[in-house]
């Protein structure tokens, strides 16, 4: 028989068999080894990678230099190479245990054997990885300069289009022998937006220039800073004796430059001509090769400038006008009422013209409900409307627009005024007949250029706009409108005596004082006489105007407040203090009450609040949230004497209110008009066993909402009904959501049902696992259709939910979207974006770094698009 067997295998055979057993049985005992193996070489690559990146990061601070495509290939296969080593070595305690006759074999033979073998073949091609460092000569390369830097600008305008065309064409057609162009039109038509259109142009289109400069000129011509501009793009700054020349050297320098280049020199806001040739400008380089563009007001600019074409920036013809309001105020305001699109395009025509668009549906419906009325009361009806559009501030067509502008100058320099608040003073103050003409008074302002907007919510009123409304107030304007203004400055005591209207002793003697702000100012103790002679008192600002460094300290009001009997408005929001005086009753023409933020209020006199029988405006979120109510005190824990005071007040329709418990929130449902008017609610601390969200879903002026520390209620699918009732008109106002230490709570689907969406907020949320769950919207999907949430998301902040793992699985189109926020997040691994997520690359992504690099992407194309986002979190 044993010759047998030996005739079919031969001692080389049996040789090379046992070999081969031994070689992978070698994967089994030498497991352990193979591991550690694994680690070391790994070590070596992590290294190795560390060494790139430094040299890398070193070269990249250089302008005009980027990383190559080899060196992100690499640091991209080693990325991938760490979660594969991560994911063995995670098993490895798993793998070990199997092993048994001291390591020589395994429970589980096979599957030790394909372990171990993985361990080898990991290993090598870490090795390999590793070796291929060795191949990367060139880290870096340079990047060619854009032509054209990119600035700033909103979409095109209407009927600008082929204004634009028609420029384009004049500067990159060469048969056209245009060498210099004049766009000359009324202020305010849209000339320096369309001149912004022009250099990006140069950024996506092709050309054959070699650069474009960008200088704004403005009413001062000033030489030295025009050829400053030029010099700075061209490069001739970095010549340290530049700055010593004369405006002579200079102009020899930028022509020399230039003549070597096809260039096209944007000149904006020309008020007088500017002889191009002391600049510098060779203008025997113009028509074929290179080109000049400038914008102006006057058409006899044009020809002092010697333009080849003036092109003029017309306004808008009726077409245009009623396509650019059709476009900003969209088909659903258009759509809520049959009148509206007649007398829109009535408004449109009316306008002659000028792109006067409301920027929100308040500025629309007070301009249609005036032009029902009286449309020679409408700001644009005469010729009048034109001039505020000017530069200055002289032409306003309306007195009450020069009284609001003076008004912002009582805030501090670059101080964000909140758009809505500002409204509220103009309308106590008697500048504003209510919301919807203050509205259109700020869309006024900000179209004459005297202030900017922020976003949908803040103002901001230019440094030197400012300085200008405080020379007119307390010089020009001095016997009509006597203003005093220290603001920003965090006063401790009263201005000297001299600077206040009569004298000043324990008492300041100002009968005609109609506005007081004492807002960010360290204020311990106001006496009780310090009001006795301002009896023509208006509006009254004592608060710290949010968190700062400047604290309002006040704990009292003083008695003596009940002297203001013309008192409409009066905010003491973020102040220390503990309770209103009962004296409060005499300020029967009170209208609007700002206690927000007022943490230690505890006492609240019964029968206060339902004497002030004008009140429109009542904000209270937080307040007394850090104190325990006095006896006798309305702010009870369940707050029902509170709201069964407020339904007294017929004229009050807005409110910000806390409710922190279950009574307090059930006794809040009971009664719609409170429902009807809130427009910021905070609960916490309620535990109905289940707060149910969509409760509070058609609180149709709802705008923001807090919940905090509550049992909150996740989306039932199987109410279909109430999905889809929420879904048709449930949480239309709502702007924020803020969701905090609600540990309960799986996922917040709801969210998705909220379309004006733009700031959500979640924290310390520890069993949240999704914020959309995928599966319940497809539950839903026969009711809900295409659903496109979060389309005016603009914030996103996460803060320490532990077990969140998704936002929503998949990409969404966020066009609005300004920032994410992740902090401590260890299980949110995906983001929901792709390449074509957002409008813009210039979102910001937070959040830890070690986060970031190994969060995962959708695809390369979306890694790359947002690899220039993130900003490390402190």
């Amino acid at each position: 028989m044993g010759n047998i067997i030996s005739s079919f295998l031969s001692s080389e055979s049996i040789g090379s068999a046992l070999s081969f057993v031994a070689g992978e049985a070698e994967n089994i005992w030498g497991l352990q080894g193979n591991l550690d193996a694994l680690q070391t070489e790994f070590d070596k690559l992590i290294q190795a990678k560390d060494d790139l990146l430094n040299e890398v990061n070193l070269a990249e601070q250089q302008p005009l230099t980027r990383r190559t495509h080899q060196v992100k290939g690499w640091l991209q296969r080693v990325q991938q190479m760490g979660t594969k080593v991560t994911k063995v070595q995670e098993t490895r305690a798993q793998e070990i245990d199997r092993l048994c006759l001291g390591g020589f074999c395994s429970k589980d033979l096979i599957s030790s054997y394909r372990f171990g073998r993985r361990v080898v073949e990991l290993k090598k091609e870490v090795i390999d990885l590793k070796n291929e460092r060795g191949d990367i000569v060139d880290i870096y390369e340079m990047v060619p300069e854009d032509p054209a830097v990119e600035l700033p600008v909103e979409r095109t305008v209407v009927g600008q289009e082929s204004i634009l065309d028609q420029v384009w064409r004049c500067i990159t057609e060469k048969e056209n022998n245009v060498g210099i162009i004049g766009l000359y039109g009324r202020g305010g038509v849209g000339k320096t937006t369309l001149l912004k259109q022009v250099n990006n142009h140069f950024r996506c289109r092709e050309h054959n220039f070699d650069v474009v400069i960008w200088v704004v000129v403005s009413r001062e011509l000033k030489l030295q800073q025009i050829q400053h501009d030029i010099g700075e793009r061209i490069g001739l700054l970095s010549d340290k004796e530049w700055h010593s020349k004369s405006v002579k050297q200079k102009a020899l320098d930028i022509s020399n430059n230039l003549s070597q280049k096809k260039f096209v020199l944007l000149l904006d806001d020309i008020w007088q001509p500017i002889d191009l040739t002391e600049v510098g400008v060779p203008l025997q380089s113009l028509n074929v090769e290179s080109k000049i563009v400038f914008t102006t007001r006057s058409l006899d600019v044009c020809g002092q400038m010697r333009a080849d074409k003036g092109i003029e920036v017309s306004t808008l013809t009726h077409g245009q006008a009623w396509k650019l309001f059709q476009e900003e105020v969209g088909t659903s305001v258009l759509g809520s009422h049959p009148d509206i699109p007649k007398l829109a395009e009535t408004l449109a025509k009316e306008c002659r013209g000028l792109p006067l668009f409301r920027r929100n549906r308040e500025q629309w419906q007070h301009a249609i409900n005036v032009l029902r009325t009286s449309a020679s009361k409408f700001p644009g009806m005469e010729e009048n409307v034109f001039s505020r559009l000017k530069f200055s501030y002289d032409c306003l067509p309306r007195d009450e627009l020069l009284s609001c502008l003076l008004y912002c100058c009582l805030f501090p320099e670059d101080f964000r005024i909140p758009k809505r608040e500002l409204i509220n003073y103009w309308i106590s103050e008697g500048f504003s007949d209510g919301f919807g003409d203050g509205y259109t008074i700020v869309g006024d302002l900000v179209s004459a250029c005297l202030l900017e907007e922020e976003d949908d919510n803040y103002l901001k009123m230019h440094d030197v706009i400012r300085d200008m409304a405080l020379w007119i107030a307390c010089k020009i304007r001095k016997k009509e409108e006597n203003f005093l203004v220290r603001a920003g400055v965090g006063i401790t005591k009263a201005p000297k005596i001299e600077e206040w209207e009569g004298s000043l002793s324990e008492i300041p003697n100002c009968p005609h004082l109609q506005t007081l702000f004492l807002d960010r100012n360290c204020i311990m103790e106001i006496t009780d006489g310090f009001f006795e002679l301002m009896r023509s008192l208006r509006l009254d600002l004592i608060h710290s105007n949010g968190p700062s460094r400047i604290k309002n300290s006040l704990t009292e009001l003083p008695s003596g407040i009940s002297s203001l009997v013309s008192l409409q408005h009066l905010d003491v929001s973020y102040t220390d203090i503990r309770g209103l005086p009962h004296e409060l009753t005499a300020l029967l023409n009170l209208r609007y009450l700002n206690l927000e933020r007022t943490y230690h209020l505890s006492r609240f006199p019964p029968e206060l609040i339902c004497s002030f029988s004008k009140l429109e405006v009542l904000r209270m979120l937080e307040s007394g949230a850090d104190s325990t109510a006095e006896q006798g005190s309305v702010l009870s824990e369940d707050a029902e004497p509170l709201m069964k005071e407020l339904l007294c007040l017929k004229l009050l329709n807005l409110i910000s209110f806390s409710l922190y418990s279950s009574r307090g929130v059930r006794n809040f449902l009971k009664f719609p008009k409170l429902l009807r008017s809130t427009q910021a609610l905070s609960i916490s601390d309620c535990e109905i066993p289940l707060l149910n969200v969509s409760h509070l879903a058609y609180m149709e002026h709802l705008k923001d909402l807090v919940i905090d520390n509550s049992n909150l209620e996740e989306l039932k699918t199987d109410c279909t009904g109430e999905v889809q009732k929420v879904l048709q008109c449930g949480f239309r106002s709502l702007h924020l959501a803020s969701i905090a230490f609600c540990s309960r709570v799986k996922d917040l689907t709801w969210l998705a049902f909220a379309p004006n969406l733009k700031i959500i907020v979640i924290m310390h949320c520890d069993d949240l696992e999704e914020i959309i769950s995928v599966e319940k919207l497809n539950q839903l999907s026969d009711i809900m259709g295409e659903l496109n949430f979060f389309a005016k998301l603009e914030l996103l902040d996460l803060y320490h939910a532990e077990s969140l793992k998704s936002i929503y699985q998949g990409a969404l189109p966020l066009p609005q979207l300004k920032e994410i926020r992740v902090t401590q997040c260890p299980k949110l691994k995906t983001l929901p974006l792709n390449s074509s997520s957002t409008k813009l690359r210039n979102i910001v992504i937070s959040g830890g770094k070690d986060w970031w690099e190994e969060l995962q992407w959708e695809d390369q194309a979306t890694q790359n698009a947002f690899s220039t986002c993130f900003v490390p979190s402190r």
